[in-house]
């Protein structure tokens, strides 16, 4: 599954008399956006509790299969609120980006992806899971605790220059 190429639309036009860019050529690439979740050391992830009030936690975030991944334990408060509500955000930054996703999660459940995103993981931060019959575990942890790896669909997005004065949105299949 690959992230489609969103159209990128000014966040203001010239009617909203904000002090952001209104000029086209100020727009961000999708590729930009990409980049700064896929250098980010962590990235701020939130999803909504079962009575809609959110949670935010920081979490390590590997690009596989085109997509945003991240892991979390199952029975931890972030897997548990994607069960009910997979909407959910990531949000990262950079010198030149402030970057916010808005997407639904899914859990990766074939053996395929599961490795893919695994091997994203030893790739990017050195840290080794072990996949047995689509169940994950870090065995080089106390415990062997299992794990679930989450991809990310963008939906739309929201881009944010270190200038203070450009913004970009990124809407995905029209939304």
């Amino acid at each position: 599954m690959t992230v489609s190429t969103p159209a990128a639309t000014l966040l203001f036009g010239e009617e909203d008399a904000t002090p952001f860019s209104t000029d086209p050529a100020t727009l961000k690439p999708w590729d930009r956006a990409q980049a700064c979740l896929a250098a980010a050391p962590k990235v701020w992830f939130t999803t909504v509790r079962p009575d809609g009030r959110p949670h935010t936690a920081p979490v390590l975030l590997v690009w596989a299969d085109g997509a945003p991944c991240l892991t979390s334990r199952p029975g931890s408060r972030k897997s548990e609120n994607l069960a009910g509500n997979a909407h959910c955000l990531l949000s990262a930054s950079d010198d030149d980006l402030d970057l916010v996703v808005e997407g639904v999660a899914a859990r990766v459940g074939d053996d395929t992806g599961i490795r893919r995103v695994a091997d994203a993981f030893r790739e990017k931060y050195g840290w080794e899971f072990t996949v047995r019959d689509g169940t994950v575990t870090g065995d080089a942890r106390p415990g062997s605790p299992e794990y679930a790896f989450h991809r990310i669909t963008p939906t739309r997005a929201f881009g944010y220059g270190a200038d203070g004065l450009t913004a970009t949105r990124w809407r995905f299949d029209g939304r």
